[in-house]
């Protein structure tokens, strides 16, 4: 897929409105009940760019970005300031924020993931665009160390232990993380007279997957 590894600028997306989205079909049946199935596994987060423009220099900003990644074209990276970490929002990340898998004695290699819990339910979301720098591993409560003990592939997400943990140990991580997404538009309206009277350009941008 075409993807470039760069975030969409943090200043401008900090003002912008989005989230997850699902699928679901529902049918009615005839005795009043429904049946509901999705066909995603994962959900999918739209955003709207165009909010947290505030200048000219924003909207300067935008263009030059949206022509480098010629439309819809390139996908890239982008901050969820809502949900942008594996700890809490008021905490800070912590390698022992997320349980990532259980050692076998075999398998070296696990995904990022972050889960989310609602009283027994839960979903783990693949995490595939770690923050470089941010990641922090550990085995059970012990820490390890990126270089030594583990590497980390930052355009996926993948870890990679230098040796299997052992049965039953519990491989634990956090880290911050951008959203892979492209634009969902190929053009973008700009008006300066009406931007200066309060009127902001529609951008949306839409999750891949990767």
């Amino acid at each position: 897929m075409s993807f470039h590894e760069i975030r969409f600028p943090a200043s401008l997306s900090f003002g912008s409105v989005g989230g997850p989205e699902r699928r679901s079909d529902v049918v009615t049946l005839a005795n009043g009940f429904e049946e509901r199935n999705t066909p995603w596994a994962h959900s999918r987060r739209r955003y709207d760019a165009g909010l947290g423009l505030r200048s000219l220099d924003d909207i300067e900003a935008l263009i030059a970005f949206f022509e480098a990644r010629q439309g819809q074209i390139y996908g890239f990276r982008w901050k969820d300031w809502s949900d942008f970490k594996s700890a809490r929002a008021s905490a800070e990340v912590d390698f022992r924020d997320q349980v990532i898998g259980l050692g076998d004695g075999a398998r070296s290699d696990f995904q990022l993931i972050k889960n989310y819990r609602s009283g027994d339910s839960f979903y783990q979301r693949p995490i595939a665009k770690p923050v470089a720098g941010t990641v922090r591993l550990g085995l059970g409560q012990e820490e390890l160390k990126e270089g030594i003990d583990f590497t980390l592939d930052s355009t996926t997400g993948l870890i990679q232990l230098s040796y299997p943990p052992e049965q039953g140990v519990e491989i634990v991580a956090g880290c911050e993380f951008d959203v892979p997404v492209r634009f969902d538009t190929d053009r973008i309206l700009t008006s300066v007279a009406s931007f200066q009277a309060g009127d902001v350009p529609n951008v949306p941008v839409v999750e891949v997957r990767v």
